[in-house]
């Protein structure tokens, strides 16, 4: 609460404004993810990244409606995201708006991500043939004309080495076209795991992730793998992370903002009691 009271969080016009932690001086930190435009976290079990998960989402919540941003959240724990069941922000390109759910099985997440892809391709058709170059412009120009607005999509991964064990070079093929291209229409993929190791977090999909938020890890190596620095092996857990910023060139130590599942229930509660209508555009329906 105390970042989402403070004058930065409130004036900022995006609508992916994340407050994401405290600074060591005792100032919020607010960032951004359209300008990141994609996250890396990672972070030892009990570490605080689930809690950092939630926040992200929550910090969207609190700034956008469900016809402004989507949430594809893909959960292979089934524990994590369930508190999101009741929200109309939650999307999936494979199936009615009606029916949209928390995705919890592998392969319907790697459907899920494919079928994703395609969205992307439509919407670069889309734009090119509106001659705008992003979905900010193409935004600006339906507003003008009185057309439909595309809405931003946020993909959350709650743990990415789960799903990488079931269908690892699907999801990763995925995972790097969305990443590499996705941006500019409005696409942002968030990827939480708690073994940063290689072959989970591989160099394609590193080099497509400058931003990076660390907690707590086991080990140095784990903590050159998701920030190319030792350090996040140091930090004491409970919220403590080191994040990097995509300009920055050295990571900040933050102090994670901390919601608890009582928080969470309160807020899905009142979005659920403003009942309003689930939807998406028809184009996603026609994607085959």
């Amino acid at each position: 609460r105390d970042i989402i009271d403070t004058k930065e969080f409130k004036d900022s016009k995006s609508l992916l404004t994340l407050a994401v932690g405290t600074k060591t001086d005792g100032s919020g930190y607010i960032s951004n993810l359209a300008k990141m435009p994609h996250l890396l976290i990672a972070g030892a079990t009990g570490s605080g990244k689930s809690v950092g998960v939630h926040n992200i989402i929550l910090s969207v919540l609190y700034k956008a409606r469900p016809d402004e941003v989507k949430f594809m959240l893909i959960d292979p724990k089934r524990v994590e995201m369930t508190a999101y069941k009741q929200i109309p922000h939650l999307y999936n390109p494979c199936c009615m708006a009606d029916d949209a759910d928390v995705i919890t099985r592998p392969n319907e997440a790697s459907d899920a991500l494919k079928k994703l892809v395609k969205v992307m391709e439509e919407r670069y058709e889309k734009y090119a043939s509106n001659m705008v170059r992003n979905i900010e412009d193409y935004n600006a120009k339906m507003v003008a004309e009185g057309g439909d607005k595309d809405y931003y999509i946020i993909v959350i991964i709650d743990e990415l080495a789960d799903l990488m064990m079931v269908a690892s070079k699907e999801i990763e093929d995925s995972i790097q076209r969305l990443a590499q291209m996705a941006r500019a229409v409005g696409i942002h993929l968030i990827l939480a795991t708690q073994r940063p190791t290689v072959n989970v977090i591989t160099g394609t999909i590193k080099a497509n992730f400058p931003a990076r938020q660390s907690f707590q890890t086991v080990s140095a190596v784990d903590s050159k793998v998701i920030l190319d620095t030792i350090g996040a092996e140091s930090l004491i857990g409970k919220g403590d992370m080191l994040f990097l910023p995509p300009s920055e060139p050295r990571p900040v130590r933050l102090q994670g903002a901390f919601v608890s599942s009582k928080e969470i229930e309160q807020v899905v509660k009142f979005i659920a009691d403003q009942d309003f209508p689930k939807f998406y555009e028809p184009l996603v329906h026609e994607v085959s």
